[in-house]
């Protein structure tokens, strides 16, 4: 199919931006969708490579520096006064000149401003002056780029085939000449382990959650038909982390029927336990690669959880749940990625590559997600999105 002409670019543009001052959920992403695609169909090649090559690569290097320097901050503590070259050049203890340099390729990258003899923050730039978003960046300078940067060579010596799924051989250990997982190696090299928790809470900021109003509907799926005599319990949170997901999800029903149990490994739960903080759904160690030990409950919810893993693993992360099921009456909701094969996102497609140089997995398309659960002898009922979200909600039962 050939790119849509300009003049229908413009018409979906303006489409969107009608959606968008009615406040109408995913018009900003579909503004931004289309700004993209309105680049694509006019640039020239030599403006492509000129941005993809030079401008994009040179913005986050100096994104990067900002950290190091706090160049955000500063700007953001000057306020609408903004500060001179040669006054940010002394608060981040920079050659005048070069500051200047970097600073204004951030400008004409719209990252910051300048007017009346000044470098002014944005809203984005103040945004980036956060801890997560810092600590995010770091990550994703230092950690991440280097295995896409190493792709072309990595791919050339494997003959440009598939790193073995989930293996200690892909383009991360290429890059980083190390022979440890991703979660290892950050563990062994501090502070990264920090800058990737903090970057995976920036990456799901703004967004709804799978339980808002809209997405999956929580009342009519889980809530009818709780039968508190075949479980006491309403929804496990497999793999759920230090809990976010559940807490939120009891704070938005409290007059839920069933308990809430929190699942993850014995140190992560320990963690969760010691916290001093008030919380409203019981916890519990459990590996998902052992039998799930909570029978009968309504729902089980693996948010994000299968991508980490191959085929193979996944498989056997459904295998342990399935007996716990109740045919006809328990469902599993997969908060994942389903990669669209005709018109893939640019979030999903950012994501499936993020999974390629680091795990040596994939994002799933819907073939893919049907495959896999049906070798675990499950099925999926519906998939459900939300505009402008990257993860859907598959829920599945027993076949």
């Amino acid at each position: 199919m050939a790119s849509p002409p300009v003049a229908a670019i413009l018409e979906s543009l303006a489409t969107a931006g009608k959606a968008f001052d009615k406040n109408e959920a995913g018009s900003r992403e579909a503004l931004i969708e289309n700004s993209r695609a309105l680049v694509a169909a006019l640039e020239i090649p030599s403006e492509f490579i000129q941005r993809s090559f030079w401008a994009e690569p040179a913005m986050s290097a100096n994104i990067a520096i900002a950290v190091d320097v706090k160049l955000f901050q500063h700007l953001k503590e000057a306020g609408d006064a903004g500060l001179s070259g040669a006054a940010l050049a002394e608060k981040t203890g920079f050659d005048v000149d070069l500051l200047e340099r970097l600073a204004r390729h951030l400008v004409a990258m719209n990252i910051l401003t300048y007017h009346d003899g000044a470098f002014h923050a944005t809203a984005l730039s103040k945004s980036l002056a956060e801890e997560n978003y810092q600590h995010s960046i770091s990550f994703c300078y230092d950690a991440a780029r280097a295995s896409f940067n190493g792709f072309p060579e990595f791919f050339k010596k494997t003959a440009y085939k598939s790193p073995a799924s989930g293996g200690l051989d892909g383009p991360f250990q290429d890059a980083h000449k190390t022979k440890l997982p991703f979660f290892e190696w950050l563990v062994a090299t501090p502070p990264y382990l920090q800058y990737f928790g903090s970057f995976m809470s920036a990456y799901r900021a703004g967004k709804a959650n799978w339980y808002d109003a809209g997405f999956y509907p929580v009342a009519e799926r889980i809530i009818t038909g709780f039968d508190a005599e075949a479980s006491d319990v309403l929804l496990v949170d497999v793999g759920g982390g230090g809990g976010h997901d559940v807490a939120a999800f009891a704070a938005q029903y409290a007059s839920r029927p069933g308990k809430i149990v929190l699942q993850d490994r014995e140190s992560v739960i320990a963690g969760v336990l010691a916290s001093t903080e008030e919380r409203s759904y019981e916890a519990q160690p459990h590996d998902f690669f052992t039998p799930q030990p909570i029978h009968a409950a309504r729902a089980y919810s693996l948010h994000s959880i299968l991508h980490d893993w191959s085929d193979e693993k996944g498989v056997k992360i459904l295998e342990n749940l399935v007996p716990a099921l109740k045919k006809g009456y328990s469902r599993v909701l997969l908060n994942e990625i389903v990669v669209s094969e005709e018109k893939p996102t640019l979030a999903a497609t950012s994501m499936d590559m993020m999974m390629l140089a680091h795990f040596a997995v994939r994002e799933r398309t819907e073939a893919n997600w049907r495959a896999i659960l049906a070798k675990a002898g499950l099925k999926v009922v519906n998939i459900y999105t939300y505009p402008g979200v990257a993860e859907s909600l598959i829920e599945a039962e027993l076949a």
